[in-house]
């Protein structure tokens, strides 16, 4: 809608009070839709009757001023410290408001993860360098690349993603894990990473290969961080980390699935989890540096990350209240 200035007030008070044109005439003799004019004398004529120019301007002015171009988070300061003590946790926008609308509405107020954005990237966020705690760290937001495919690995005894039984599938029981080696520039060193299907808990290892047996020495170190009964399946990529899957089964009764190849993407909960660690460690980490304690308090750091997919529960919060397994 036009803004009228105050060269067409005059013209609209000349014509509504000296030629008593109609409300089309007048828009017509502006350039702006009828509209706009019933919009005019519902909001700027106030009690000054007949129509006066020059005060409609005035309240027009006003009410800009009142208006002005603040958000909410501008000028709620609870809100404000709130949203900027969380970014500097590291929550995402979604995180931070999806915990405002469950827990804190009431109390100091909420705003969508749109609006959350639009405050990192503001003049005052820029100034303080929010969107070094967003997950990507950039400057602003773009598409989302494709990932590269890789070369089928033959693997013995593999049972496909698609044997699966619907409970894994749907996410009805806890207990089904999904597995995934991250790897770094120009070295050996990896973290594998496992993450629970229905909590999205998750565990990561610092391993010194890629190799099938360093894997599965993170897996037993993850089996060995929950009550055996936490774990019911695992399923892997086609990579050669994965050759030696049978083991569990035999171990522990657990069953292994793998994803059809070129297609990581079938399990996302993983996928998505090593998109939440690389804003901790890039690619081009220099993971020798990285001490064990270090791996640790990341991985809290996320099992403490209130989740949308969990009605905003942090995964260890959704362990202890649903599944009541001691953490």
């Amino acid at each position: 809608m036009k803004r009228l200035t105050l060269s067409d007030r005059k013209v609209i008070e000349k014509m509504k009070n000296k030629d008593k044109a109609g409300i089309r005439s007048i828009g017509r003799a502006i350039g702006v839709s009828h509209s706009v004019i019933i919009y005019e004398f519902n909001h700027h004529c106030g009690d000054y009757f007949p129509y006066n120019a020059e005060k409609a301007h005035a309240i027009y002015l006003r009410n800009q001023e009142k208006k002005g171009n603040k958000s909410k988070i501008e000028y709620n300061d609870k809100l404000r410290e709130f949203i900027t003590e969380k970014l500097k946790y590291d929550w995402s926008p979604e995180e931070i408001s999806g915990r405002l609308k469950r827990f804190y509405k009431h109390d100091i107020g909420y705003v969508c993860h749109e609006t959350i954005y639009e405050y990192v990237y503001s003049e005052e966020g820029k100034r303080s360098e929010l969107w070094k705690h967003l997950r990507r760290h950039r400057k602003k937001r773009i598409k989302k690349g494709s990932r590269k495919n890789y070369k089928k690995i033959k693997i013995p005894n593999r049972i496909s993603i698609h044997d699966r039984p619907e409970i894994i599938d749907k996410r009805l029981e806890f207990g089904h894990w999904e597995t995934d080696s991250m790897i770094f520039s120009k070295q050996k060193g990896i973290l594998s990473v496992q993450v629970e299907r229905k909590s999205r808990l998750t565990r990561f290892h610092k391993c010194p290969n890629k190799t099938a047996e360093e894997t599965n020495n993170a897996i037993y170190g993850t089996i060995d961080s929950l009550p055996t009964y936490c774990f019911k399946s695992i399923t892997y990529d086609n990579g050669t980390e994965g050759a030696r899957h049978n083991e569990f089964k035999i171990n522990y009764g657990i069953n292994t699935y793998f994803c059809d190849p070129y297609k990581s993407y079938q399990k996302g909960s993983v996928e998505n989890m090593n998109m939440f660690i690389r804003q901790y460690l890039p690619r081009s980490t220099n993971m020798s540096k990285i001490t064990h304690k270090e791996i640790h308090d990341i991985q809290e750091k996320l099992n403490n990350r209130p989740r949308k997919c969990l009605n905003y529960l942090t995964p260890n919060e959704y362990v202890k209240l649903v599944e009541e397994i001691p953490i």
